[in-house]
């Protein structure tokens, strides 16, 4: 398992842990980066009637340890495996419990319906995985963490790389530097997540 203090140390400098398939942890930290602004962030017409209907609930932190599972099983390939590995799983536990990793999760009922996890430090969140068992439940619960992270003074959402789906909320690219420069920025800030 990775120290619990390993882990905020990387991510508040920039870097973020994989398991790879030959089942060692790698560390990484991309140029350029993908971040998601939350002034510019972009939700569609449809989007925002599912999230007024009210067909999902919202909770943070209700089930963690589901959802970090749940999203190991969304990114499994068959060839490559998935990035969250036992290790990975057991080392956000640890971070859970200790208060800096957290989820955001669309429930229908009892039913966990999708959601997604991160790590917050400062003022930035660090997206890690996201999934979904019911269309737009993820992205729901993407909706709410955006919302949460600006009515707490969040300043910067970290999505790693951007991919075809983050882009439909604005999600772009930045240089390493100017990555690191917004993330100085929002490690000064005492923001609290929960």
């Amino acid at each position: 398992m990775l120290p619990v203090d390993l882990l905020v140390s990387a991510y508040a400098t920039g870097w973020f842990p994989m398991a790879v398939a030959s089942g060692e942890i790698r560390w990484f930290s991309p140029d350029p980066r993908g971040i998601l602004p939350l002034d510019a962030f972009h939700v569609s017409r449809r989007l925002a009637r599912v999230v007024r209907s009210g067909a999902f609930t919202i909770h943070i932190n209700r089930d963690f340890e589901q959802v970090i599972r749940a999203c190991a099983l969304a990114e499994r390939d068959d060839e490559a495996g998935t990035w969250i590995d036992h290790e990975i799983y057991e080392s956000f536990c640890a971070l859970h419990e200790a208060g800096y990793a957290h989820s955001v999760e669309a429930w229908q009922g009892e039913e966990l319906a999708g959601g997604l996890y991160g790590v917050a430090l400062g003022g930035a969140f660090f997206g890690e995985s996201m999934f979904h068992r019911v269309t737009d439940a993820s992205k729901v619960a993407l909706v709410a963490l955006v919302d949460r992270m600006r009515e707490r003074g969040f300043t910067l959402l970290d999505t790693q790389w951007t991919t075809e789906h983050l882009e439909q909320f604005g999600s772009l690219e930045i240089p390493r530097d100017e990555y690191l420069r917004r993330l100085t920025a929002a490690m000064r800030l005492d923001r609290a997540f929960v």
